[in-house]
């Protein structure tokens, strides 16, 4: 009777160490501009799965940084990284160097490939923030109107 309890015990414990499969984890890179939005998905050795960008979806220049467009990027991305079972992803979201701040469709990528079903590991935001650099044109009383 007892030995009979054990075994089932054994053979649940195995179903649930069998039906949690392997978990594969990749990166997304988000580069979003005001005029563009560009992804990647790479898995974490660094080797490119796949590149999307507001180019590949729609051929009008004004809305290739169109919220919009990064939610059809967003949903091509997530097709990639699903055919290379891939389940949870570490996001970087990477502004133009300068900018105010990521352009409009960072946010809409990460929000479609959270309803995609991904699991979102971490967000961080890799904008390169420029020190001093060479000097700016225009003397050193500037430029006189």
């Amino acid at each position: 009777m007892e030995q009979q309890e054990n075994q089932e015990a054994e053979s649940r414990n195995e179903t649930k160490t069998s039906a949690r499969k392997e978990e594969r984890i990749g990166i997304v890179y988000i580069y979003t501009s005001f005029n563009n939005t560009i992804a990647q998905v790479t898995d974490l050795a660094g080797n490119t799965i796949g590149r999307v960008s507001g180019g590949q979806i729609t051929k009008h220049d004004r809305l290739k940084a169109n919220p919009t467009i990064a939610m059809f990027i967003a949903k091509k991305i997530g097709e990639i990284a699903k055919e290379q079972d891939i389940s949870s992803l570490y996001v970087r979201i990477r502004a133009q160097t300068n900018s105010t701040g990521p352009g409009p469709g960072a946010h809409a990528v990460v929000r479609t490939l959270t309803k995609e079903g991904f699991r979102i590991i971490s967000i961080a935001d890799t904008t390169k923030i420029p020190r001093g650099g060479p000097k700016k044109k225009g003397g050193r009383r500037g430029r006189r109107v």
